[in-house]
């Protein structure tokens, strides 16, 4: 029974927390909101830019090093967390009024939110929308709509 729990234990400790999925990253790339802050007040609609260093945006389905596209996380907790959280960052994330996909390598949106606080986060995702093995994701901010 040691022996078993010991295995589990080292095979735990062997698979990193926050891993995505097999499309490598580049470890210094950064996502983040270009012209949003942590804070701001809007009336709606809001013009959201996507920022992106280190990696290129390329369209879904494009196969290229160092590349992927633009995903929108509004309203839900941070990627990886939540019920779906290992799902997602294994196996893709979902596309509803949640999940924002960007797959045709845009780098903005118009937003149209009820009034209230509304958090945000972008994630980059791989070819086939799949978080990077080690996922480019911005910090998690929260806005106004008045």
């Amino acid at each position: 029974m040691k022996s078993i729990t010991a295995a589990l234990m080292a095979l735990t400790l062997a698979v990193p927390a926050w891993a995505g999925g097999e499309t490598a990253s580049n470890p210094d790339a950064q996502v983040y909101f270009a012209n949003i802050k942590d804070g701001d007040t809007f009336v709606s609609p809001v013009t959201v830019i996507f920022g992106l260093s280190g990696m290129g945006v390329a369209p879904a389905g494009t196969e290229k090093d160092n590349t992927g596209h633009h995903h929108l996380l509004i309203d839900r907790p941070p990627l990886g967390q939540g019920e779906d959280g290992a799902d997602e960052l294994a196996n893709g994330i979902a596309s509803d009024e949640h999940h924002l996909h960007f797959g045709g390598g845009q780098t903005e949106t118009i937003l149209d939110l009820e009034p209230g606080q509304h958090t945000l986060q972008l994630v980059l995702g791989d070819l086939g929308h799949v978080p990077h093995s080690d996922p480019i994701v911005s910090d998690v901010i929260t806005i106004v709509i008045e």
